[in-house]
């Protein structure tokens, strides 16, 4: 069995896998600014999922996760990803507070208690924040999404989840009307900053770079 600290590395470790690409591993220096911790704290942690043979690294070198490290990490994230729907959806949590109550609910340790919450749950594919839940294979649905700050002038897209999933960004989001699966349509772009104007369900409000940068999307 794992330690809470351990499942909290190899989970940091699937999520930056995935935003790096396949085979491309992830560095020591992302991993431990991801996890707000020192490098060597970083490095410590590492020689003991090396032993376990849940990650492949040499020193200096990128992280890759074994097949088991993989497996475990989607599991983790699978329960994460349940819970936040069961506490959205059930409990009536809003989607700003459910991350922090599932960041400890996803250490349970009981395989019945996850495929009976998946069953009641109507096996869910996407959590509150259009982020994909795992299955019991490890396999997710993934959409060909692309950041807000990519979509060009003049034209619509549709939020499908967040990146940021921060209490402060998320109840931002709500204050401009904005929430998954609504449509935005792109004004204009300022070139000095990159902010944009957009339009949601009719108001149009102008937002940051950064906010743009945190918002993913597909074309409408």
């Amino acid at each position: 069995m794992l330690s809470i600290a351990e499942e909290n590395y190899i989970k940091r470790l699937v999520y930056l896998s995935l935003e790096n690409g396949a085979g491309d591993g992830v560095g020591t220096n992302e991993l431990a600014t991801g996890l707000q911790v020192k490098p060597s704290t970083a490095n410590d942690m590492l020689k003991k999922l090396r032993q376990k043979e849940l990650i492949d690294y040499e020193k200096y070198g990128k992280i890759h996760l074994t097949e088991l490290g993989t497996k475990i990490g989607m599991e983790i994230i699978r329960k994460h990803r349940l819970w936040e729907t069961f506490l959205y959806e059930k409990l009536e949590f809003t989607w700003d507070e459910v991350h922090e109550v599932a960041e400890q609910l996803e250490h349970i340790q009981s395989e019945k208690l996850v495929e009976k919450l998946d069953k009641f749950l109507g096996f869910p594919k996407f959590d509150p924040h259009g982020d994909p839940i795992p299955n019991q294979a490890g396999e997710m649905q993934l959409l060909a999404k692309k950041m807000l700050a990519a979509v060009n002038v003049g034209e619509q897209c549709k939020m499908v989840a967040v990146k940021d999933n921060s209490a402060v960004f998320l109840n931002y989001v709500v204050e401009l009307g904005l929430g998954i699966n609504n449509q935005i349509e792109v004004l204009s772009k300022q070139d000095f900053d990159d902010s944009m104007e957009i339009r949601i369900n009719g108001k149009t409000n102008r937002v940051s770079k950064k906010f743009a940068q945190n918002i993913y999307v597909i074309a409408d």
